[in-house]
């Protein structure tokens, strides 16, 4: 019986998916297997010892003790992709109401109210003040073409917009999905240079932190749209609050407001919204579920965000170690050595490296004593055994 807990409410539709002949779940459980989360934050939590694995229910997982976690040998997943539906409409419609003054023209709207039978008549007289461009023709410069940024590319395309993409990392699998309508921008100061639309869909890091500021805002055409619904410190705030009270930005979309852009009445503030829908939650939770007892199961790794991806069907009738460790000389050789000793044969072995980790999936023609999986986890380097 695996025992899972769950810091937030966790969608029907996910739960549904474990057996209740083999899954037992519950907000307060002892000696959890595993942990399905949201948002709770999990960065002062004392995690138990027997937790194996902690599934994030959507993509962000700084609520979550990663370093920790990996240290311990605890694999960490979200669910990239899952909520990219919900995000790609709510860019759309971002960029709708930011051209069209649609949002500021319903507030007018709602103040006259007690005007009587003259509405009709001051509505045709002011509504020009509402003017703003279409989107048809105009040119839409994605950065990041991950699950999020290929679906807005496409959409775009589909709506008639010039779309220049531009990400150096794109995946085999991103751009089988991209459409053929999107021009690749050769560097990011061809997509400020050229587009008169610019959305973010890159992590935060070191790297991408304040891409948006003053140096390249002044690249950009006048008038140019900026949509930021990654994270709100890919933008500096002073700098763009500078740009739209200067005119040279005519609008900033984003998702993480905070007070200081509240205050600006040129940057359209959503309520971090890009991923709820009751269709982005339930997504999720299917998938942090359906990763979560894959690892449990059957010990394949897919959308971690600490461990590399390792996945290898699974042959009935066989034993399945699984071992994680520090990505260091002569690992391999240490551990087979000790199954060769107690001549245990191996059927079939997977073993993935990311930056200083290694994972393997070892399975064998016979069964794994626990006094073995103990010398196997006394090699040096070696930070997560265990047999299914």
């Amino acid at each position: 019986m695996y025992k899972l807990q769950t810091l937030n409410k966790i969608s029907a539709n996910g739960l549904d998916r474990l057996p209740r002949d083999s899954y037992e779940t519950a907000s307060e459980i002892l000696n959890p297997d595993g942990v399905l989360v949201r948002s709770a934050n999990m960065l002062e939590m004392e995690t138990p010892a027997s937790v194996k694995a902690i599934a994030r229910a959507g993509a962000g997982y700084n609520n979550i003790p990663v370093e920790k976690c990996t240290d311990r040998g605890v694999v960490v997943f979200n669910t990239p992709g899952a909520n990219a539906n919900a995000v790609k409409e709510l860019v759309l419609l971002g960029m709708l109401i930011s051209s069209r003054r649609v949002f500021d023209g319903m507030v007018w709207a709602k103040g006259l109210v007690g005007k009587g039978e003259d509405v009709p008549k001051i509505i045709e007289k002011d509504k020009g003040n509402f003017v703003g461009p279409e989107i048809k023709g105009k040119k839409l410069g994605v950065v990041g073409l991950g699950a999020i940024g290929v679906m807005v590319a496409n959409d775009a395309v589909a709506l008639g917009m010039e779309v220049l993409g531009y990400d150096p990392f794109i995946s085999v699998e991103a751009a089988w999905g991209l459409s053929r309508g999107v021009k690749r921008a050769v560097s990011l100061d061809t997509i400020f240079a050229e587009c008169d639309y610019i959305t973010l869909h890159v992590p935060q890091n070191d790297k991408t932190k304040g891409m948006i500021c003053n140096e390249k805002i002044a690249l950009m055409k006048k008038e140019v749209r900026i949509l930021n619904f990654a994270r709100g410190g890919l933008v500096v705030n002073a700098d763009i609050m500078k740009a739209l009270d200067e005119g040279r930005v005519a609008a900033y979309i984003t998702d993480f407001p905070d007070e200081e852009l509240l205050k600006n009445d040129k940057v359209l503030s959503i309520p971090h919204l890009g991923a709820s829908s009751p269709e982005s939650e339930e997504n999720c939770a299917v998938m942090a579920v359906d990763q979560m007892r894959d690892f449990l199961e059957d010990g394949n790794i897919k959308n971690s965000v600490n461990f590399p991806e390792c996945v290898m069907p699974r042959s009935p009738g066989r034993s399945r170690l699984l071992v994680a460790n520090r990505n260091m000389p002569n690992m391999i050789g240490q551990i087979t050595a000790i199954l060769a000793a107690e001549k245990i044969n191996i059927s079939e072995m997977l073993n993935k490296h990311r930056d200083q980790l290694a994972y393997n999936i070892i399975d064998t023609d016979s069964e794994i004593a626990d006094d073995l999986v103990g010398k196997i986890k006394a090699i040096d380097g070696v930070i997560m055994a265990r047999v299914i």
